[in-house]
């Protein structure tokens, strides 16, 4: 992990090219972003293009939980499907209560649904927050369309209105519904 003591606003897991744009995003509003990819020399790499940003680079799932501040705030963007919920269960025993889990890709909403009851049953968080726009939105704003209980988007909502794009002034998000989005 990079030395930096001071703990991130936001965490991404998953750096390929939609979760890099999307980091690049948020650290640009003045957020300080941990970032982990399964592939330690992904993280490495990508932390070592951008210096002089707030990025903390983690070569483990541990160390990048322990870099976030608390409510974490965990963004994943992985492929849809298994490999979110392979993330999820390996994010578990490491979260604490009201640890905060959004899946930001392209999942199916019966999944999400049933991703928001599980962890609620664990005293954990989960958003499911479609983001639209491709590699270009998720460096520049793309539209988010976040679903989960209202008290999570309320969390998350400094967050997604900074990174969104801006039509008359007006953040590209909306909280969808407490359920999948």
């Amino acid at each position: 992990m990079s030395s930096n003591s001071k703990k991130s606003d936001f965490g991404l897991i998953g750096l390929a090219v939609m979760g890099q744009n999307l980091v690049l995003n948020v650290e640009s509003r003045g957020f300080q972003v941990s970032v982990f990819n399964r592939t330690t020399a992904t993280t490495d790499e990508f932390v070592a293009k951008h210096p002089g940003k707030q990025l903390v680079g983690c070569d483990t799932l541990e160390a990048f939980v322990q870099s976030l501040s608390l409510p974490r705030k965990i963004q994943i963007m992985v492929k849809a499907g298994a490999p979110v919920d392979a993330v999820i269960e390996q994010l578990i025993p490491l979260l604490d209560p009201d640890d905060i889990v959004i899946d930001g890709g392209n999942s199916l909403y019966t999944d999400t649904e049933r991703r928001d009851g599980y962890l609620a049953g664990k005293g954990l968080r989960f958003i499911g927050a479609g983001v639209s726009g491709g590699e270009e939105g998720a460096r520049k704003g793309p539209a988010i369309m976040p679903g989960g209980p209202a008290s999570t988007w309320e969390v998350m909502k400094p967050i997604f209105e900074a990174i969104a794009a801006k039509v008359d002034g007006q953040p590209c998000v909306i909280h969808i519904g407490p359920g999948g989005a």
